[in-house]
This record gives structure tokens, sequence and C-alpha cells, in this order.
């Protein structure tokens, strides 16, 4: 029997008071440390959004939800722009999500791993931090542009800042698109493929609906970011003043992130027009959660029935 202060070959370090101690010391800190961040995370969170509700929610009514822009967009509604940040949002990934899918599919489950599989991982973590001016530049260079300048000739649309959004938030789900699918276990394929089904019929019946609430959790985060962007659209689909819906995907559309930069830099007065600046970003906070939350509540769905 070996005493615990005895030490064999250099190998067995005696598990003493003091070293105990000294790791629960080490641990407090640690989780100290840890719990520390969250609640400043969590005071700036409850500071910033308190902020909006205080200044913004005297400006939120009916009339200001559904009532149209007056005064050069300066003064009366909002709901173009609410429907405007919809329209951009829902085709963005309407368009992103089914070609990040595809990437991260072939990526993980068809390419060969090597050199040029591993460039093509580092591009994709590149774009995903470039920053949202480039991405509308680009948008404006290719998709807005004339057919004699190099461009698709949309002009200033909703198409055109769908495809640019798209292009913004495509790097974000083919990421967590691939991990999804890295944590559905081999297990899964190697029955599948065992019952006598083909590649194919594997991913597509088994791993894509294991996978499917970790691409989902890709999704809230690429809704969130293509809501909020105002770079992106402002050389792309935004106007600052069109009272008037949209009747095609060719029209420009007002949309919240840009109305909140034009009610701050356009007007002469700024403090006159800051209850507006406040109500719109109340509400443009509100739609993100929205869409959040209904994707979110279907993530929840799909886990249960996969349990």
């Amino acid at each position: 029997m070996i005493s615990n202060d005895m030490v064999i070959n250099g190998s067995n370090i005696p598990d003493t008071a003091r070293s105990r101690f000294r790791r629960k010391c080490t641990q407090e800190v640690w989780f100290g440390m840890f719990r520390g961040a969250v609640a400043i995370n969590g005071l700036a969170l409850f500071i910033i959004v308190g902020y909006m509700v205080y200044y913004g929610l005297p400006a939120i009514s009916w009339d200001f939800l559904t009532g149209q822009p007056t005064e050069g967009g300066l003064a009366g509604g909002i709901f173009p722009c609410i429907v405007g940040t919809f329209y951009l949002s829902i085709g963005s990934m309407g368009l992103a999500l089914p070609l990040g899918v595809a990437a991260a599919i072939y990526l993980h489950e068809y390419a060969t791993p090597g050199p040029f599989m591993r460039i093509i991982r580092l591009c994709i973590n590149n774009l995903a931090g470039v920053p949202s001016v480039v991405f509308g530049l680009f948008g404006m260079a290719f998709f807005v542009a004339s057919r004699d300048l190099g461009g698709l000739g949309m002009g200033v649309s909703i198409a055109a800042g769908c495809m640019t959004l798209a292009v913004l938030i495509l790097p974000v789900i083919i990421g967590t698109s691939e991990e999804a699918l890295r944590s559905v276990p081999d297990t899964y394929r190697e029955a599948s493929l065992g019952l006598g089904a083909t590649k194919w019929q594997t991913i597509f019946r088994v791993v894509l609906p294991s996978a499917m609430p970790g691409i989902l959790t890709g999704s809230i985060l690429s809704i969130s970011r293509a809501a909020g962007e105002t770079a992106a659209i402002m050389f792309t689909a935004a106007a600052s003043y069109n009272p008037t819906l949209p009747s095609s995907i060719f029209d420009e559309v007002m949309a919240l992130p840009y109305q909140i930069y034009s009610l701050s830099v356009s007007s002469t007065d700024p403090e006159a027009t800051l209850p507006l600046q406040y109500g719109t970003s109340l509400v443009l906070v509100a739609l993100v959660l929205g869409m959040n939350l209904i994707a979110i509540l279907l993530r929840s769905h799909l886990r249960k029935k996969l349990t």
C-alpha cells in the first residue's frame, strides 16, 4: 500500500491538502472572472436596452408603427421601413441558407481533405470578418451598376440588397452548418450505409435532420446581422425617403437601420428627432428578437423530435 507522501519513480505527485487548496483557489478565481464577464455583459445589455426603452417607448404608437413617413422621412410613421427590413432579411436568408448548407455539405461530406480545402476554409473564415461596407461596395459594383460598367444592372432595389446581404451572411452560414454536420456521429452514417442507403440518401434523410438544430443556430445569427446592417444596404437597396410600399423586387425600399442613420445625420435639429431615433431603434430590436424567437422555437421543436 502506497502512502500519500510517497513518490514512485517521480510520476506520482502526492495529493496533499495544500495542493487541493491551491487548485480550489485557482478554480474559484477563474470562475469568478467568468461570472464577472457575464455580469458585465449582462449589465451593458440591460443599460443599452433600458436606455432605448426609456427614450423610445414614448414615441411608439399605433400611428407610428402603421403610418407613412412625412417631411422627407423626418416625421410620421415607419411602416414602410418595417416592411423593407422584413423583405431584406427574409430575402437574404432565402438566398444564403440553401447555398450555405449546400456548400457545407460539399466541404464536409464530399471534398477530399488537403491543402486546397484548408485554403478554402481559411478564405471563408476571413470573409466572415470583412467589414460590411466592403460588401456594400461590392454589391454596388456587381449588382447595382449597369451592364456597361460590368454589373448586373439591377439598380438600387430589393433584389440587389438581398443578394448583397446574402453574400454578407453566407460565410457565417457555411461555417456554422459545417460545424453542425461535423457534430453528427459517424455511426449514424455507417448505420445508414449499412442498411443499403446511398450516400445522398444518408445525407438527406439522416445527417441533415440531425444537424438541423445547429444549422438553425447559424441562421439565427445571420438574421440578426442581416436585419441590422446599414452600410451593406446603403449602396444597394435603401432609400432615405420612399413613403410607398415596393411593388416589385426591383424597387428601392426604406429600411429601419438606414432610417435611424438618416434621422441622425439628415435633420437640421437632431435633438428634435431623438425620440424617433430611439423609437425606430426599439422597433428594430423587437423585430430582430421576433425573427430570432421564431427560429429558436423551430430549433427547439426539431431537437425534441430528435430526442
